[in-house]
């Protein structure tokens, strides 16, 4: 069975596992995405990724 490559990851956690995760991305040539709320604004995460969106902007939890 053929697999199609990845070409783009998700990383929906902003701790330092995160981070490891982007750079083993990297190393692969898989474009990372990050998700950030606005209180994570300044996260690492958010500047290591290849994108960033933030989300939940204007809505109550």
């Amino acid at each position: 069975m053929d697999y199609a490559p990845i070409r783009s990851l998700l990383i929906a956690n902003r701790s330092e596992i995160a981070i490891r995760v982007m750079r083993a991305a990297a190393e692969m040539n898989v474009r990372t995405v990050a998700i950030y709320s606005k209180e994570d604004r300044l996260a690492l995460h958010r500047f290591k990724s290849d994108e960033s969106y933030l989300v939940g902007e204007g809505k109550k939890p």
